[in-house]
């Protein structure tokens, strides 16, 4: 891992913001990798004076938004077509696809953004938005508040303390149980908040 931090910071010194955008790029899509090896590394060279701190995180979160949106649409256009083929081979029918679809065109703003925020799902989660063909510009939205936030503290740990790896992986993990402290949080406030509302709207009925 060490050999890897060491040839990811020498490429983002070399290629400066674009490429923090490719790297972040690449770990929001396909060939997903730890983004505290790509925005931590940033934000110590901007603490070395070697580029800015706004600026790393911009292209950092623009680069993440653009691999989201390319396993959009890669779901939207190829996903959805191969299940509803091949789908019964791994139990899923045309009939849970349309529940996904509209899961995602109720809830998909709170999922996506939440999911952005957890470790281990922030790369995935725009597939069942692709599949459930979640409105784009909410996707757009939410990707790019959850990667912003994401970006910005990884990158505010390189910039200071980026020098002590001890103290980053220990605050790193403090983070991590922050945000999912933070989705928790405001989970529990969107459910009640759905529920009053649905409740409102049957008794308006």
């Amino acid at each position: 891992m060490s050999g890897l931090v060491s040839l990811l910071v020498n490429t983002i010194g070399r290629w400066g913001y674009a490429g923090i955008f490719i790297l972040m790029f690449l770990e929001s899509s396909f060939f997903p990798f730890p983004s505290e090896v790509v925005m931590i590394p940033a934000g110590f060279l901007a603490y070395e004076g070697k580029m800015n701190l706004a600026l790393a995180v911009i292209w950092g979160t623009l680069g993440s938004y653009s691999g989201a949106l390319f396993n959009y649409f890669l779901a939207e256009r190829l996903g959805r077509k191969f299940l509803v083929r091949y789908g019964r081979y791994f139990f899923i029918n045309e009939m849970r696809l349309v529940k996904i679809e509209r899961f995602f065109q109720r809830h998909g703003p709170i999922s996506t953004f939440n999911g952005r925020l957890i470790p281990g799902l922030r790369q995935y989660i725009s597939l069942p938005a692709g599949l459930g063909r979640m409105d784009l510009a909410k996707f757009s939205l939410c990707t790019i508040l959850g990667a912003g936030i994401w970006t910005s503290i990884l990158a505010s740990l390189g910039f200071f303390i980026g020098k002590e790896k001890a103290l980053v992986k220990r605050h790193l993990h403090i983070v991590n149980m922050w945000l999912i402290f933070l989705v928790v949080g405001v989970s529990v406030i969107y459910i009640y908040r759905f529920r009053k509302s649905s409740r409102e709207r049957k008794n308006e009925k």
